[in-house]
């Protein structure tokens, strides 16, 4: 999953949503000096990568990627939930979105103190550039992957996979409809 689940799914508090987003800038990060509330969310993110890296309808979805992108289709996937959670949202929740949004936004941004640098500059440049707004477009989301496909040291050919996803997006929408109902089910009984 990506942030913006991540955050979807966490326990009500902003130290456990702050912790749910660092669940992927744990490197160097001395997890026992942080308070209960953010390690609950650190070990929230972990349990919930884990149930999706192993749902049926996760794993049929990469299946659906070419040979040579299928390396890469996980996050390809946890940024496109992203955008299907948006377009579906109130099938998830009675809460409105944008105000979801700004709430979360202004919780990452008062609770820089527990961030490790990493998750700061990320945080910042998440908030000022609106990527849960952006994640609405599916255009977006292949804006965004190429950003990660940059990022990545070796030679891959893990940009343009949007290219990838257009012609799957009914099918991989489909996917994740029958896993996210799964996962909020899951999420909500992790401890």
């Amino acid at each position: 999953m990506n942030h913006l689940a991540h955050l979807f799914l966490a326990p009500d508090s902003p130290e456990a949503r702050v912790g749910s987003v660092l669940g992927d800038f744990t490197r160097g990060v001395d997890l026992a000096a942080l308070p209960y509330s953010v390690r609950l969310g650190v070990r929230h993110h972990l349990a919930v990568d884990s149930f999706t890296d192993k749902h049926p309808d996760v794993l049929a979805s990469k299946r659906l990627f070419s040979a040579q992108r299928r390396r890469f289709s996980g996050v390809a996937l946890d940024v496109l939930y992203d955008h299907f959670l948006l377009r579906h949202w109130d099938k998830f929740t009675d809460v409105d979105q944008h105000t979801f949004i700004h709430t979360v936004y202004t919780e990452l941004q008062d609770n820089e103190n527990l961030m490790s640098p990493a998750m700061s500059r990320t945080t910042r440049h998440m908030v000022h550039n609106d990527w849960f707004g952006s994640y609405r477009n599916l255009d977006n989301i292949g804006y965004a992957l190429d950003r990660v496909a940059e990022r990545i040291r070796f030679h891959n050919a893990f940009a343009g996979i949007i290219e990838e996803i257009r012609p799957l997006h009914s099918e991989l929408e489909e996917h994740f409809l029958n896993f996210f109902p799964d996962l909020q089910s899951f999420a909500g009984g992790i401890e």
